[in-house]
């Protein structure tokens, strides 16, 4: 019952911050492990234009033990051909299933009996992106599905993200987006509306030994929301070597809710794959560990 106090929690807390309630925590949450732990949110799920970088194929997978038990699972994957670039991706978050119970009668509904089924809710948020490049300048588009069932009752809704970026070369880039254009679940809920504009910037070679980098972005709808976040490392032997990466971020939120404003974690590269962990706490409600796999073959 647990998973289900939160579910009601998670709801409540969107509800609040805004008349029409924002119907997925999905939407909200960022979407690759390398992303959770600088504290803002995955290229296909945030910005479409961010897949740009990607120079032949990239895939990747993540799994994380959420609030009260319930679990979040990330799957995404990209390729370039000629100027574009096309990304395919889903988040699922399980909050698991519970015996069904009705109250009984003969106690006058001071208890319940189990009617043998099961009770269950999940979250899902499938998204599929293309981008176009043009010299240091990338254009994309996301087109979204979202579907919350919660036991046999359920409602979904379409959305689109538009985005820009330009980089320069392996140094910087800039990108700005609108996110969740429409997904209105028609039970006055919908995906949280957002605008955000961000930089990455390299202070070294990202192909080199020492590795280090700093992310900033701004996200604004129901407040603004500050993110900052840092990558730092070694990584011996170029594409195919090896070696240790750390982060951290720290991100300013409108809402009290998110739960610490700083997330931390690393990386473990090993040639064309990276192993990810992130964690970031949560007070009273606990901690989230995250561990994803990237492959860029």
């Amino acid at each position: 019952m647990t998973r289900f106090i939160v579910f009601v929690m998670l709801a409540g807390a969107a509800q609040s911050a805004a008349a029409q309630a924002e119907g997925s925590v999905l939407a909200a949450m960022p979407a690759s492990t390398r992303a959770a732990a600088l504290g803002d949110a995955a290229a296909l799920f945030a910005n479409p234009a961010g897949l740009a970088t990607i120079r032949r194929v990239a895939l990747e997978v993540a799994y994380e033990r959420y609030l009260g038990g319930t679990a979040l699972s990330v799957a995404a994957m990209a390729i370039r051909f000629g100027r574009f670039n096309w990304g395919l991706g889903a988040q699922t978050l399980d909050y698991g299933t519970e015996p069904e119970i009705v109250p009984d009668s003969s106690t006058g509904g001071r208890r319940g009996t189990p009617t043998g089924a099961l009770f269950s809710a999940v979250d899902v948020l499938a998204a599929t992106s293309l981008v176009f490049r043009h010299g240091l300048l990338a254009f994309g588009a996301s087109a979204k599905y979202a579907r919350q069932a919660i036991g046999s009752v359920a409602a979904d809704a379409w959305a689109g993200d538009v985005g820009v970026a330009l980089a320069v070369f392996d140094i910087m880039a800039v990108g700005a987006a609108v996110r969740n254009l429409g997904g209105d679940f028609g039970t006055n809920a919908r995906l949280p509306r957002r605008a955000a504009v961000g930089l990455t910037l390299n202070y070294t070679d990202p192909q080199g030994t020492f590795r280090l980098l700093t992310t900033g972005e701004v996200q604004w709808g129901n407040g603004t929301t500050w993110i900052v976040g840092a990558e730092g490392g070694i990584v011996v032997g170029g594409l195919a070597g090896a070696g240790l990466v750390g982060r951290v971020g720290f991100a300013k939120r409108p809402d009290g809710f998110t739960g610490s404003p700083l997330s931390f974690g690393a990386g473990l590269v090993l040639g064309r794959l990276q192993v990810d962990y992130a964690y970031r706490g949560f007070e009273s409600l606990g901690t989230t560990n995250r561990v994803g796999l990237r492959w860029t073959p």
